[in-house]
């Protein structure tokens, strides 16, 4: 089954949310701050999904900002990077869907028209 990680208050989570659900596609709803993905998921979303690491990091999000990970980032090592977005929820761009052959980040309509059909 899918997992679907999300922030219920998240504008870009409902709109993945109304797709999936229009789509008749099953999934587990995941709170995203209150169990957010293990390292072992971020990691194989971060090698299946070929985006780059930055991405998995919501940039807009205040725990972002407040952390200083802007600056962070670039002298952090993958597994120090994972470490942080697995123990911060907020931390991770959202909504993060994965299953066995999805590893999708964020929402783009486009990308989970082409990871379902």
């Amino acid at each position: 089954m899918l997992k679907f990680y999300q922030y219920p208050q998240c504008g870009t989570c409902k709109k993945a949310l109304k797709w999936l659900d229009s789509e008749g596609i099953k999934y587990q709803s995941i709170h995203i701050v209150d169990s957010p993905p293990s390292q072992k998921e971020l990691k194989e979303v971060l090698n299946k999904s070929a985006l780059p690491l930055r991405k998995l990091f919501n940039t807009s999000g205040q725990v972002y900002r407040e952390g200083g990970y802007k600056d962070k980032l670039p002298n952090m090592s993958e597994k120090e990077a994972i470490e942080e977005l697995a123990s911060h929820g907020k931390l991770i761009k959202r909504p993060f869907l994965i299953g066995k052959a999805v590893h999708l980040v964020g929402f783009n309509e486009q990308s989970y028209e082409e990871a379902f059909r």
